[in-house]
């Protein structure tokens, strides 16, 4: 089963609850993990299980990063936030390039996430 990490901007879970709506039942066939509190709110929202890691500013940024190094992540959607600077941005921008150096799919917004879970063939 492939599995694939989901991570929103606070400015974006709203987006990314109602993209996992919008895709529960293509969604429901991975092994889903999320950061913290955007776990919480897909599980809440979407009704998918997931595993939940820390929060991104805590440490879960940096699990994503080492699931992605060690090759245990097929694809990773990130609802960025483009409007709005961000505290852990070193976080982010770690996790991003350990995505793009082992060519691991990434979306950032709703239309690539699209195209990424196509991909998946879900």
């Amino acid at each position: 089963m492939r599995r694939v990490a989901l991570v929103a901007h606070d400015a974006m879970k709203n987006a990314m609850v109602q993209w996992a709506r919008d895709n529960h039942s293509s969604l429901a066939l991975l092994d889903l993990c999320a950061t913290g509190t955007t776990g919480e709110r897909i599980q809440q929202g979407a009704g998918l299980a997931l595993t939940r890691l820390l929060s991104g500013p805590l440490g879960g940024d940096a699990q994503l990063g080492a699931m992605i190094a060690e090759g245990r992540l097929d694809a990773l959607i990130f609802f960025i936030d483009p409007l709005s600077a961000l505290p852990h941005d070193v976080d982010v921008k770690s996790l991003l390039r350990l995505a793009i150096l082992y060519n691991t799919p990434l979306a950032v917004n709703r239309v690539s996430a699209d195209a990424v879970l196509a991909a998946l063939n879900v």
